[in-house]
């Protein structure tokens, strides 16, 4: 049952990878909503399941935080190696093809996650994945839309953001398969999510949003961005 519904989720992150590459001539507004998307994710989703999950302080902060400092500050130093390697080699102020890639691949593992909380859900009781499955399926759409926009925001071709989209739709199924043999601990999962919620939010922050004000610095863009951001707060406010 856990693997059916699941592909529910299949289906809305390759809708949202769909829309991301229907709208290339309107890219600056793709990308003001990828980051509103992205914040929301992060601010709404992410960082609260991690607070709930990985609770334990360490030295007085709580564990999830320190993780999602820590994945801000890992996604900065990732960056600045790729473009400090780049421009030694000639390549001046253009993007890193492998900082949109590795960003995807974040994506497809939090998939993943979003997957096992499928199986775990439906192993508490079939109500309970209900719920879950919802709620995942609801923010399948950003995931996809952002995969794709990630990948081929850093000069990566058609192809590969396409592949990446399609890891990242068939994560969630795996990741309910993969309840059927292991489950992982609620604190790892946590801490996983606070640490990612820190890579994406620097993502969005320091590199979607500049490049979608960059060209067209529009009053669309911002309410765009602030769409995206709404759109999570619905989602998540339906899914509880």
């Amino acid at each position: 049952m856990a693997v059916f519904v699941a592909l529910g989720a299949f289906l809305m992150t390759l809708f949202g990878g769909w829309t991301a590459q229907r709208v290339t001539d309107r890219r600056h507004l793709v990308l003001g909503l990828a980051g509103g998307l992205m914040l929301g994710v992060v601010g709404l989703d992410l960082l609260p399941e991690a607070l709930e999950a990985a609770g334990r302080r360490v030295f007085g902060v709580p564990l999830a935080l320190l993780l999602f400092v820590a994945g801000f500050l890992v996604a900065h130093l990732v960056e600045r190696l790729l473009a400090v390697r780049r421009a030694a080699h000639g390549a001046g102020d253009e993007r890193a093809p492998q900082v949109g890639l590795t960003a995807a691949a974040a994506m497809v593992g939090h998939s993943l996650m979003d997957g096992v909380a499928i199986g775990a859900a439906f192993q508490v009781g079939e109500a309970m994945g209900l719920t879950v499955a919802l709620a995942v399926i609801a923010h399948d759409f950003a995931d996809g839309f952002n995969t794709y926009t990630l990948a081929s925001l850093y000069g990566n071709t058609r192809t590969k953001a396409i592949a990446m989209l399609v890891a990242d739709a068939l994560a969630p199924v795996a990741g309910a398969a993969s309840t059927l043999l292991v489950t992982i601990p609620v604190g790892l999962l946590g801490g996983y999510l606070g640490f990612f919620g820190g890579a994406l939010l620097y993502l969005a922050a320091a590199e979607i949003l500049p490049e979608a004000h960059h060209t067209h610095p529009a009053r669309s863009t911002l309410l765009c961005t602030v769409a995206g951001a709404g759109f999570i707060w619905l989602v998540v406010g339906i899914a509880h």
